[in-house]
């Protein structure tokens, strides 16, 4: 292992388009790298897929950035915001298991498959809207106001307020290259707070059949919620409901644009679509390059020691590329049948939402395929964006289709999608 940590170089357009081919040399290189990752925080990669999997296991690696010995890390938790992270994915037992369990029985399996005709209807609303120009964001105008409206449904929350809490995100959550405004941080979390209170609030009063309402029934009737809990729980669901989806379904396009071979067999026969959603996990996942946990003590991991307070970031996105678990794993495959790739994480921090997203993936990739003939990229591949550091996918994605007949292929909402200039920011834009 190398005395220098490397650089993951997130202002290098280039690495941010297509981060693997470091990706496969930091894994060749060694199972555990210390590397500067987004933002100028240090972390320790576990680059190979079997060690990615226990050290998702390991008790000794906590979720509580309050473990992290890094101070930018810690300093970032005035009392406000920490109130906010205090949620089941930032917490370990026996907070996590009891914060866990109240949620639990919106995603099974039962409750996600009978919000199916919901979602398609979503779906099928907003593709009819793009139909006949011809033409789309797909990002934009697509892949994610789909998941933000039925995040928002789901939690009881008005969807026209789904601009204000999708912008605080991106300023809160969304890492870039270099640190982020403070200021600007500091701002969208005092913002997103105060929203939640003042929904929760109004739950309280004029309580829905709405998931959220039920969080505040079993706060006030059974004292397992306190306030805190509550509204960190609230912000977990309303983030972690929709962001990662939208580069599940933005990515999931890119790929199969990208690999016609794929895209037409996908096109051929639809019962593989369950499956393609699963490669597109594995290929090119929303989480890259991993999931943070943080050493309560001196860890050994594959041979190397972790210092106690030191940020181990499981890279799922160069795991999930692994020759020793994936066959061929630079190869987009959509009937690969052995695949348990690690981006929906592993043990008791399992992506809850797992089965929702993958129900919006397989409705919103299925039913572009079905309805948008012909589709392809509008513009040349090399000039797509993607989003750097963390959350991983494309930024804007144009494309271009067959419109219905009698329908001439022009402007979506009186704005022509392709020719919108590069820094542009459409209405659902997570920059």
């Amino acid at each position: 292992m190398s005395e220098q940590p490397v650089l993951l170089p997130y202002a290098d357009p280039a690495f941010v388009a297509d981060p693997f081919p470091l990706y496969r040399r930091l894994r060749e290189e060694g199972p555990v790298r210390r590397a500067v990752i987004a933002g100028g925080l240090e972390a320790w990669l576990v680059t190979r897929y079997e060690d990615g999997l226990a050290a998702l296991s390991d008790s000794r690696l906590s979720s509580d950035v309050r473990d992290a010995s890094d101070p930018r890390l810690t300093q970032q938790l005035p009392s406000e915001r920490e109130s906010m992270v205090s949620n089941m994915l930032r917490s370990d037992p026996p907070d996590h298991t009891r914060l866990r369990r109240l949620v639990s029985k919106a995603f099974t399996a039962r409750r996600v498959a009978e919000m199916r005709p919901r979602v398609q209807e979503i779906t099928d609303r907003l593709l009819d809207g793009l139909l006949p120009a011809g033409r789309a964001e797909l990002v934009a105008d697509f892949a994610l106001p789909l998941p933000v409206t039925v995040i928002s449904e789901l939690l009881g929350v008005p969807v026209d307020d789904r601009h204000e809490f999708q912008r605080w995100t991106d300023d809160m959550l969304l890492r870039r290259a270099e640190m982020p405004d403070p200021a600007v941080v500091d701002a969208a979390w005092q913002r997103m707070r105060a929203y939640l209170t003042e929904l929760i609030a109004d739950k309280r009063a004029r309580p829905g059949d709405d998931l959220l309402s039920a969080l505040i029934t079993a706060r006030d009737e059974e004292q397992r919620l306190n306030e805190d809990e509550l509204i960190a729980m609230a912000f977990l669901l309303l983030v972690a409901g929709y962001v990662t989806t939208v580069n599940l379904i933005g990515s999931g396009v890119a790929a199969l644009l990208a690999h016609p071979d794929q895209l037409a067999l996908l096109r051929d026969d639809p019962e593989l679509l369950p499956g393609a959603i699963e490669e597109f996990l594995r290929y090119d996942g929303p989480v890259n390059p991993g999931i943070a946990r943080f050493a309560r003590e001196d860890v050994e991991i594959a041979g190397v020691t972790v210092p106690r307070g030191a940020t181990v970031l499981i890279a799922s996105a160069i795991a999930d590329r692994d020759p020793a678990r994936f066959a061929d794993p630079d190869r987009l495959d959509i009937t690969r049948r052995d695949n348990p790739h690690l981006a929906f994480g592993h043990g008791i921090h399992y992506c809850l939402g797992a089965p929702l997203a993958r129900l919006e993936g397989q409705i919103a990739i299925g039913t572009v395929l079905r309805r948008l003939p012909d589709l392809a990229l509008a513009v040349p591949p090399e000039e797509l964006r993607w989003r750097p550091g963390g959350l991983r996918g494309p930024a804007r994605l144009p494309v271009t289709f067959t419109p219905p007949d009698g329908h001439r292929p022009g402007s979506v909402a009186g704005r022509d999608v392709a020719g919108s200039a590069p820094g542009e920011v459409a209405p659902f834009g997570t920059g």
